[in-house]
């Protein structure tokens, strides 16, 4: 049944198809973009940070009411965008917070709008990836009246992000602190949990509750009929400056069937827009997501014979393969200036090993 109001989190102590843009986004910025006739090194995988400027970032009025702070993730925009909602009772809502690396560029671009930190009265988070949500502490404790809803499973590691930071520690090593900042924990008495049907009233505003797995197992969207605008995270995939739409299929838990139905599910609102972190809004048509579905069986399936296929070293050697496969596939669709973009959104050597795991568990390999 249907639940009408989200529910305070209980833990345990210590619990370890394409369509037209509705706006254009901007064009890159600064010495360090991707503008074509650049040098841009492109490895699909984001296991090397660099250092940036942390206070650069670009502020884009979307309608209804909302706004889309980009927080230029390593110098480069339109790869990470903060969803900013403008409360009719005062104040605002984010949705998601980009990482904490880049919350000075959030600040800059909440000062564009005329807002600051401590302006933010609700966080809500479509999932828990670094990407996503690791400056919700850090704006809790600007903000500590500010609630962050987010999906039970992603609760615990809100709120003590330790066993989460310990795992990415392994992926991204010495890059950490340069790509992602510090993961605060959010205090348990700051989190709503969130799921299928619930309802979350913000400040007069009013948005229903989806639970779309398939990306994260702890993953949500967030849908406002009045302005006909859904908030899908990363179900609704990474389409960058009104390129194609591909999938970023991270490890531990891509699972093709529950991402095709959880596009449904966002559908089933008939949302008049869509807006993807990565990056933007669009026209909420069926294509958006056929485009979506095909590239993901593509991925799926180039995986899934890349296991079988013992002329490969080692799965490194595959994942890299696959990296390669997918920026030639990438280059006969978009300028060559974007493919940095979409390879710092997406990152291609890592979603190899998504989709692996997904099929080794199906018994593939």
């Amino acid at each position: 049944m249907a639940r009408h109001k989200p529910t305070p989190v209980q833990l345990p102590p210590h619990t370890a198809l394409p369509e037209e843009v509705v706006r254009a986004v901007g064009k890159p910025q600064g010495p360090d973009d991707d503008r074509p006739g650049r040098r841009v090194t492109v490895t699909g995988s984001l296991r090397e940070g660099r250092r940036t400027d942390p206070g650069t970032a670009t502020a884009h009025g979307i309608g209804g009411g909302a706004a889309l702070v980009d927080v230029h993730f390593q110098d480069r925009a339109t790869i990470i965008g903060v969803g900013v909602l403008e409360l009719p009772q005062g104040g605002i809502a984010l949705v998601d917070t980009g990482p904490e690396a880049r919350l000075d560029a959030l600040r800059a671009g909440l000062a564009e709008l005329g807002h600051s930190l401590q302006d933010v009265r609700a966080i809500l988070l479509s999932h828990i990836h670094l990407d996503h949500a690791t400056a919700a502490g850090a704006i809790v404790r600007e903000a500590p009246g500010a609630i962050v809803h987010v999906h039970a499973v992603g609760a615990p590691h809100m709120a003590d992000p330790s066993r989460l930071l310990a795992s990415a520690g392994r992926i991204y090593g010495d890059a950490m602190a340069t790509l992602w900042g510090e993961f605060l924990p959010v205090p348990r008495a700051s989190l709503r949990v969130v799921d299928e049907g619930d309802v979350v009233s913000l400040g007069g505003r009013r948005f229903e509750v989806g639970y779309v797995p398939g990306h994260a197992k702890h993953h949500v969207a967030y849908f406002e009929a009045a302005t006909g605008t859904a908030w899908v995270g990363d179900v609704g995939g990474i389409r960058i400056r009104g390129g194609p739409t591909i999938p970023v299929t991270p490890p531990p838990d891509i699972d093709v069937e529950l991402w095709k139905a959880s596009m449904g599910r966002v559908m089933a609102w008939e949302p008049e827009r869509i807006v993807a972190t990565h990056f933007g809004p669009y026209r909420a048509r069926r294509s958006h997501f056929a485009a979506l579905s095909a590239e993901l069986d593509a991925w799926a399936g180039w995986v899934r014979d890349s296991l079988g296929d013992s002329s490969f070293a080692d799965d490194r050697r595959r994942a890299h393969t696959f990296s390669d496969w997918v920026t030639a596939r990438l280059g006969e669709k978009i300028p060559e200036g974007h493919m940095a973009l979409y390879a710092t959104a997406s990152g291609f050597f890592d979603s190899w090993w998504g989709l692996a795991r997904y099929w080794r568990k199906r018994g593939a390999a």
